[in-house]
């Protein structure tokens, strides 16, 4: 389980709502957008849960598709895993935090960004106890911020609001913007499938797995909607319409300057564990590619503590890059157009494993209804995604025909051997 909230709890639901708020301004709009996201998260959680106890080998994605649809889908899912998969949410961390602490430190957010990135790859290419010692310690802590800032939140009396409750939201909910906000909140509950990556170091996946995705996936959910509830509540719109650092400004509100400070300090700890989460899982995603494909073969090398080193210090050049290319929004849009793609034909290929009745493992409970819900609500993200931001979605699309294009490259280094 906290392997799922570390990597569930980071950028998105300390950022995102800033976005949000640019065309969707009701309360009860934004809590259903994260509502939908909530039950988009469980129904992938489902659907994870029984492909990775029937389906037991880490990969996540890249294993499903790879057994399910052909060795070309896998291949393109795991190709998404190395370059955006992981990468971006990094990325996306780090420039967070870099955010979050520029006016403290007085120190370029690009370059805390950049520092973040590298001391924090490097902290995990030597000693797989001490990474698993570190995230589990700096989840509880998730945990225990994140409970303390909603309660006093909720509690505190606020001299401004960003509430409006009224009937606005049945306009809003009709509006492309409001497909395109959901897209921040699908991109906020990533990570809900992240113990998926991992199966080969569970011990008993049947039982432990589903605990893991579902558990973590429903607590962080609660969390979720209650601190959207919070930065509503402890500031006035005018503060949070396109801001980054939705957090640092509503601790501000909250606690003053100094206490702000302690806050914004602590949120960007949590992003940093993040951080910390992703490069320690997205390696394994790109390993597992590795052993099967010539091309990346040299990927799939450990080192003595069976830490994949190449494959490590790879996500963190491409995570710089995408510090020093792309706008927050942007990397945020075309790395969440491909994630999305991938995780809907993930969930459908549900579908093709209940075929076969012989098959063991965890079921997913109301099937197919909650795979039909994730499907749906995917479809219509996608589809507004492609209408209002069609320059990221055809960044994302290219991304993928590069990755056809070395796919087919490693066919050919094959066919040589």
């Amino acid at each position: 389980m906290a392997v799922v909230i570390a990597n569930m709890i980071g950028t998105g639901v300390f950022t995102s709502l800033g976005f949000q708020l640019v065309s969707t301004k009701n309360t009860w709009s934004i809590i259903l957008l994260w509502s939908l996201g909530a039950i988009m998260a469980i129904s992938g959680a489902l659907s994870y849960a029984e492909l990775g106890t029937k389906l037991t080998r880490s990969g996540g994605e890249y294993h499903f598709l790879s057994v399910v649809y052909n060795k070309f889908a896998g291949y393109l899912s795991g190709w998404a895993s190395l370059t955006v998969g992981f990468a971006a949410p990094i990325a996306l961390a780090a420039m967070a935090a870099g955010a979050y602490t520029e006016k403290y430190f007085g120190i370029n957010d690009k370059l805390i960004a950049s520092i973040l990135i590298v001391v924090v790859s490097l902290f995990h290419m030597f000693n797989l106890k001490r990474s698993s010692q570190f995230q589990n310690t700096t989840t509880f802590i998730k945990i225990l911020v994140i409970f303390i800032f909603i309660a006093i939140g909720l509690f505190t009396p606020s001299e401004a609001t960003s509430f409006d409750w009224s009937n606005q939201w049945q306009n809003e909910i009709l509006l492309p913007s409001f497909a395109v906000s959901l897209v921040y909140v699908s991109y906020s509950f990533s990570g809900w499938n992240a113990a998926a990556y991992i199966v080969d170091e569970i011990k008993n996946v049947n039982r432990n797995l589903p605990i893991a995705l579902i558990g973590g996936t429903l607590l962080v959910s609660v969390f979720y909607i209650l601190l959207q509830i919070v930065f509503l509540k402890q500031a006035p719109l005018s503060l949070l319409v396109g801001q980054v650092e939705i957090g640092q400004i509503v601790a501000d509100n909250i606690f003053g300057s100094i206490g702000g400070k302690v806050i914004s300090g602590l949120i960007a700890f949590m992003l940093i564990s993040s951080i910390s989460a992703m490069v320690w899982v997205g390696p394994r995603v790109t390993k597992a590619m590795a052993e099967d494909y010539q091309l990346w073969k040299f990927l799939s090398k450990t080192n003595k503590n069976g830490i994949p080193n190449k494959a490590i210090i790879l996500q963190a050049i491409i995570s710089l890059t995408m510090v020093f290319t792309g706008s927050f929004d942007q990397v945020l849009t075309y790395s969440a157009f491909i994630l999305q793609l991938f995780v809907s034909l993930t969930v459908l290929s549900l579908f093709f494993i209940r075929k076969n009745n012989d098959l063991s493992g965890y079921k997913s409970p109301l099937f197919p209804l909650p795979q039909i819900i994730f499907l749906l609500i995917s479809l219509w993200i996608l589809i507004y995604l492609l209408v209002e931001q069609p320059v990221e979605s055809l960044i994302g699309i290219g991304i993928l025909l590069l990755g056809a294009l070395s796919f087919l490259f490693n066919k050919a280094i094959e066919s040589k051997k």
